[in-house]
């Protein structure tokens, strides 16, 4: 059974830097970021294959954010940088059992979410 846990939300100023966390137990090949704004839909941030050499990101997140993975850590990570205060969402891990995908119904494992709020 599969399990993804977030971490390291909080509250940042604009400008800040912030590093998600997400470890998962159990087997999960790609995995995901996704994030949703207060009073929005959740929203795609990008994406990272099984082995961790190939990443997708969204408009959003291009330039500014950076996914990356620890298989034997179990662990995904989500850098931010240059935060915005319309980066204020609940950040969601996602996980799948086959390739990258920008797709969120197919995503197959999620985590509970861990809040990033950006203040000005």
């Amino acid at each position: 059974q599969v399990q993804l846990a977030e971490s390291g939300g909080g509250l940042v100023q604009v400008g800040d830097s912030l590093t998600l966390s997400c470890v998962w137990s159990g087997r999960v090949y790609a995995m995901g970021w996704f994030r949703q704004p207060p009073g929005k839909e959740r929203e795609f941030v990008g994406t990272i294959n099984g082995v961790g050499d190939l990443t997708s990101y969204s408009g959003l997140a291009q330039g500014r954010f950076t996914i990356s993975r620890d298989n034997d850590k179990k662990t995904l990570y989500l850098q931010m940088t240059s935060l915005k205060v319309e980066d204020t969402a609940v950040y969601y891990c996602a996980g799948r059992d086959g390739p990258t995908t920008r797709v969120e119904s197919q995503y197959h494992y999620w985590g509970q979410g861990t809040q990033v709020t950006v203040s000005s």
